[in-house]
């Protein structure tokens, strides 16, 4: 505990977020456990207190359930929760994709670009965790330069519960090079300041998107082994 005494209390509570966010995200905590705190507090190597500062935030974010006589509980949606988020994100991702390519500065145009061929690099490596981090670097910097705050905050707040979805789509070889086609269309749309165009592409991609959680969903390979929260039966096909 000694290094972690080191830290501040700010730097500490940033570390613990971002590494249990990745846990979850990656599915290294499955969909639908219980977040049991003593082991969480030994990988993680911090105590109780910043670990629950951590998971009421991520709670918030909806990556989190807090259940009633259970606690802390990895969030784990059903198809009707698939369904309806993606019907809101597609229209966010949409409107953000078309007010970026109007809105857009060229500096903001040239991290993009950097963000893009970062992503590329993983990609061409295969390595996933380095790619869906660029990735979701790339639909964050698309919904800033759409320079909407009200659009940022509704879309940060729907898009979180569906990270993880989001990582297990690439997870399949030929669905992760078109999603790659996709992004290349997408800087396309965005240098020519293309809104219609930019719309149109990422209202396709998250209905994409969607379409393969549906399917992996259907396949009974989203949540293969997470147990349904308590009190509630999920729908498996």
């Amino acid at each position: 505990m000694a290094e972690v005494l080191e830290i501040s209390r700010q730097a500490l509570h940033d570390q613990v977020v971002t590494r249990l966010r990745t846990l979850l995200i990656e599915g290294r905590i499955a969909p639908g456990a219980k977040l049991n705190e003593r082991e969480l507090c030994e990988q993680l190597r911090v105590s109780r207190t910043p670990l629950r500062e951590a998971i009421k935030l991520l709670a918030a974010e909806g990556l989190v359930d807090l259940i009633p006589n259970r606690g802390a509980v990895a969030v784990r949606l059903t198809e009707a929760d698939v369904l309806h988020t993606f019907e809101m994100l597609g229209v966010l991702e949409a409107t953000s994709g078309e007010l970026a390519a109007r809105r857009i500065s060229k500096e903001e145009l040239a991290e993009l670009r950097a963000l893009h061929y970062e992503m590329l690099a993983c990609y061409e490596r295969d390595d996933l965790p380095g790619y869906y981090e660029f990735n979701a670097k790339i639909h964050n910097a698309i919904n800033a330069a759409a320079h909407n705050p009200v659009l940022t905050s509704t879309y940060h707040s729907i898009n979180a519960r569906v990270q993880s979805l989001r990582y297990r789509t690439n997870q399949d070889a030929a669905k992760w090079k078109h999603a790659i086609q996709e992004h290349e269309q997408m800087m396309q749309a965005l240098s020519e300041r293309d809104s219609a165009g930019m719309r149109a592409i990422l209202l396709e991609h998250l209905q994409r998107k969607r379409d393969l959680v549906l399917e992996l969903l259907h396949a009974g390979k989203l949540y293969p082994s997470a147990p349904a929260p308590h009190g509630e039966t999920r729908r498996s096909a």
